[in-house]
């Protein structure tokens, strides 16, 4: 085999060798994009049920809480304002209001105990709670998704590819400041 030839051949393999890595790459960047994609759509299943609760829970406590109304419209425009919203972005801002409203209807229903001893605002409140940890599990797991996705395009030379494709960092699911801040919480049982 002359000179020629064997460096005709590494030439060859050189640029088979440059191909399978990029398209291996590709094909990551692919599967953790869809993995992302794959995590919301878990989240919103989810976020769904819990949406499909909400009348029932505000019903019940509507015939108990008459000087309420504020609490249980806070419930109902949060949920509302989820199914405006486009963006991922903006449908995990209008959970985290929708969060944060519930919250406060489940403090307030605390001066109620009627409301408290109804078995069915008891059960509703149970299963939106029991949603409520699966949907903080899927956020992390959506969480982890992005985190390895952002970290994988922004490494060389995954980051000249992804360019190329068009993908780029997609925002990390957070808190609201606001939703940082301790409750305060008042005890209908004690003397103030």
């Amino acid at each position: 085999m002359n000179g020629t030839a064997l460096i005709g051949s590494l030439l060859v393999f050189g640029i088979v060798g440059v191909i399978l890595y990029a398209v291996g790459l590709y094909n990551q960047l692919v599967r953790l994009s869809n993995n992302i994609d794959k995590a919301w759509s878990n989240i919103d299943v989810m976020l769904k049920q819990r949406h499909d609760e909400l009348p029932k829970l505000v019903e019940v406590c509507n015939s108990y809480m008459k000087h309420e109304r504020e609490t249980l419209e806070s419930v109902t425009n949060a949920r509302s304002a989820y199914g405006r919203s486009a963006s991922v972005d903006d449908k995990a801002k209008a959970e985290n209001q929708l969060t944060k409203a519930l919250g406060k209807l489940f403090a307030v229903a605390e001066q109620y105990p009627d409301l408290k001893a109804n078995q069915e605002f008891l059960n509703l409140q149970q299963r939106i709670s029991a949603l409520e940890s699966t949907i903080a599990d899927r956020r992390e797991f959506y969480n982890d998704s992005v985190n390895l996705y952002n970290i994988r395009i922004e490494q060389i030379p995954a980051m000249w590819v992804a360019e190329q494709i068009g993908y780029q960092s997609r925002p990390l699911l957070t808190v609201a400041p606001t939703d940082r801040q301790d409750v305060p919480l008042a005890f209908a049982n004690r003397a103030a």
